[in-house]
Order: C-alpha cells, then sequence, then structure tokens
C-alpha cells in the first residue's frame, strides 16, 4: 500500500512563467500594424486563389509564397492541433511547410519573396490570442526561412479578414462551397463563393498536407 498526497489543483495547472512565456510569443493588431508589413495589392484575389485550391476548414492554415508580383509561387495547408496556441509551435510548423515547399533565401541580401498566412477558424473576426501566436509564428519564420513577412488573413464563417489592415470580405468564407478546379489549376466553377477567376500562381509547385 502506497501513501501520499494527490496533487494540488495548482499544481495540474500551467505555471504563472509558462503562461508569460507564451503570451510574450503572440504579436496583437497594434503591433502587428507598426511592424510595416506590407500590403497586398489585391487581397482579395490572393484570398480567393488559396482557398480554391485548399478548401480550408476551421483549424486549417494556408501558408502561401508569393513572388514580387503577387502571384503565388508555392503554397501548403495543414491542420493546428488542439490546445492553446503557442507562437513557437506555429513557427515551427509554419517552419517544417516553408521548407516542403520552397528553397529558403537566406543568402540574398534583402527578401524578394514573401510569405502570407490564411487561417481559418471558428468565431467571427475579432482578434484572439490565437491569431496573435500565429502571427508572432509567420514573422519569425519568415526571417529564418530568408522570406518578408506579409499579410495575415483570418477565414471565418462572416468571411475573410486581413488582421491589422480592416481590409475584408463576406466570401469566400469558412463555409464556402469548393469550387471546380480545371488541369492547370484554374477555377471552371466559383461555386457559391464568387465570380469564376484564377488567383494565378503554379499549380506544380503547391503541396497540401496532412494534419499531424
Amino acid at each position: 500500500m502506497t501513501l501520499g498526497f494527490a496533487p494540488s489543483r495548482e499544481a495540474l495547472l500551467p505555471s504563472s512563467a509558462d503562461s508569460a512565456s507564451r503570451l510574450a510569443r503572440l504579436l496583437e493588431p497594434a503591433e502587428w500594424a507598426a511592424a510595416g508589413i506590407p500590403l497586398l495589392r489585391n487581397p482579395r484575389e490572393v484570398v480567393i486563389g488559396l482557398h480554391a485550391r485548399h478548401v480550408p476548414t476551421p483549424s486549417t492554415a494556408v501558408v502561401a509564397v508569393l513572388d514580387p508580383e503577387e502571384r503565388v509561387t508555392a503554397s501548403a495547408s495543414f491542420t493546428r492541433r488542439a490546445g492553446a496556441a503557442d507562437g513557437w509551435e506555429c513557427r515551427n510548423a509554419l517552419l517544417d511547410q516553408l521548407r516542403r515547399i520552397i528553397p529558403h533565401d537566406l543568402r540574398r541580401r534583402s527578401p524578394v519573396r514573401t510569405a502570407v498566412l490564411l487561417y481559418c477558424r471558428e468565431g467571427d473576426a475579432r482578434w484572439t490570442e490565437e491569431d496573435g501566436a500565429w502571427m508572432w509564428g509567420l514573422r519569425d519564420a519568415c526571417t529564418l526561412h530568408g522570406l518578408r513577412c506579409g499579410a495575415y488573413i483570418t477565414l471565418t464563417r462572416g468571411g475573410w479578414q486581413v488582421l491589422g489592415e480592416g481590409r475584408g470580405g463576406r466570401r469566400p468564407n469558412s463555409h464556402s462551397r469548393a469550387p471546380r478546379l480545371g488541369a492547370e489549376g484554374e477555377i471552371l466553377d466559383g461555386g457559391d463563393s464568387w465570380p469564376s477567376r484564377s488567383a494565378g500562381g503554379a499549380p506544380e509547385a503547391q503541396l497540401r498536407t496532412a494534419a499531424r
């Protein structure tokens, strides 16, 4: 027979130091706006193209690399693990996907390609701590891969929004019907989301990965 004490409720909770570290690894909208993130010339077109290729559902992240003309040169989608969002984990997940789909640009004096992140989630368009963790993770992953940090876009039931900019639209949204694509990746049928239009990019360079 073993005698002992049951752990206290406080012992089962994350330490205050862990919580403080996690909160330090997120960015609020004001910090994001002050970081000088480059604005997309046509965010709706980028969102339409990424939604058409990956058809994200809630908890799915789509990371894409854009060339100087804002054409998608590579993209990947994956599902975030359940639990409290941590910028460090978001950074590692994004960096893993970037390494799979495109070589780094660390040898360049300044970045020429830009990474953007589209995250589909539940809730409304208001900023959440989960958004802040993704923003921190995107900025850090771009630095480590030699890319410019680009827009962070949320996709919810109410539509899409570029955080920190105030630009957005009602379609596509997290419940939009998947469009029908042609052999070369062009949008043949926009479904119930938008007029038929392609966002460009190289379909053969894009990758869809399963959740781990």
